[in-house]
């Protein structure tokens, strides 16, 4: 099982990324081992999770969302920034 995730960052900006466990994903962010964005724009709060069959539709899921404006996202995903 894949999962897609969007966390908020410190500054509040919008991280979207795939897993197959977002919580410690989430957790690996947070502790500056995650991806080279969020060392600098540190994650604070875990606020979308999507569960996906396979790795290759997550992997779609998350280019489809990442493409997505910023407002976009917020109002698709109904996220609580």
């Amino acid at each position: 099982m894949w999962f897609v995730y969007v966390l908020l960052c410190i500054d509040g900006s919008l991280y979207t990324g795939t897993s197959t466990n977002p919580n410690k994903r989430f957790s690996d962010h947070k502790n500056g081992k995650g991806g080279r964005y969020t060392k600098t724009h540190k994650a604070t709060k875990l606020l979308y999770t999507e569960r996906l069959a396979s790795k290759s539709a997550a992997l779609k899921r998350e280019a489809q969302i990442k493409s997505w404006s910023r407002q976009k996202k917020i109002r698709v995903l109904k996220l609580k920034t």
